[in-house]
């Protein structure tokens, strides 16, 4: 199995607080990994670490090796921006621009040139918001204020948005949890959709779904990855009993 990021002995603090201790993790590519574990347990954290979005933090600093496709992204000579196109992400709550739903998607191709003419951003954005499973809904009024669409909507309208740069690896961060169950069931359908053209990691504090979206399940406690592997394994036969007794519902 191919790892598409491999994470090694990675370390992050924020000012003089740790908030992760030496995780490894491979990441396969065209898989979905769960990062699961209770509130402040360093997922998201964790997640911020693959494209390099806790460099805005202030007094943030990472020890150890974030390898995408080999090759480390914490070296000076990485281009950030080059590397949030390649890493997308999609946040908790949808937030789409404050512009028509053609110019959200347009926005990425736009800044980065991805198009010769009118015509191919025209097939770009049709493409990623078929892609998201939204074109059908939105076609007929691509020109109207995003921020008119349902909250699923402007959720998928968001995951249209970072794949309209054609990334590697899209990162989402609770992507459900503002949703109502039938949005959350579409973008839940989504994820399995793209992980044939992507590697997806998502953070989810619903057990469910973890279950029913992704492969690889990673269960992080206190800043620590305690445990990782198949999804149907972990949650089944976890070899950790601090993993147990989350799953079980003991603590969380």
């Amino acid at each position: 199995m191919t790892s598409k990021i491999d994470i090694k002995h990675l370390n992050l603090f924020y000012g003089d607080k740790q908030a992760l201790f030496n995780v490894s993790l491979k990441i396969p590519a065209f898989q979905t990994t769960a990062l699961i574990g209770p509130s402040g347990c360093g997922k998201s954290s964790f997640l911020r670490c693959l494209n390099r979005m806790n460099d805005i933090v202030p007094n943030a600093h990472i020890e150890g090796k974030v390898l995408l496709d080999k090759e480390d992204i914490y070296v000076s000579s990485v281009d950030v921006v080059e590397l949030r196109t390649r890493v997308g992400m999609v946040f908790q709550k949808p937030n789409p621009f404050p512009r028509s739903i053609y110019e959200n998607v347009a926005y990425g191709p736009r800044i980065h040139s991805l198009f010769k003419n009118k015509s191919e951003l025209d097939e770009i954005v049709e493409l990623s918001l078929k892609r998201a499973a939204l074109w059908e809904e939105v076609r007929d009024r691509l020109h109207q204020p995003a921020t008119r669409l349902s909250g699923g909507q402007q959720q998928r309208l968001c995951i249209a948005r970072a794949i309209a740069v054609n990334p590697e690896v899209i990162l989402m961060d609770e992507p459900c949890s503002a949703l109502d169950p039938i949005a959350t069931a579409k973008i839940e359908e989504l994820i399995d959709e793209l992980r044939e053209k992507f590697t997806l990691i998502i953070v989810t504090h619903n057990l469910q779904q973890a279950a029913r979206v992704s492969q690889q399940t990673a269960f992080f406690h206190s800043g620590y990855l305690v445990e990782t592997g198949e999804t149907g394994a972990l949650f089944t036969m976890p070899q950790d009993e601090k993993t147990q007794g989350y799953i079980t519902g003991r603590y969380g």
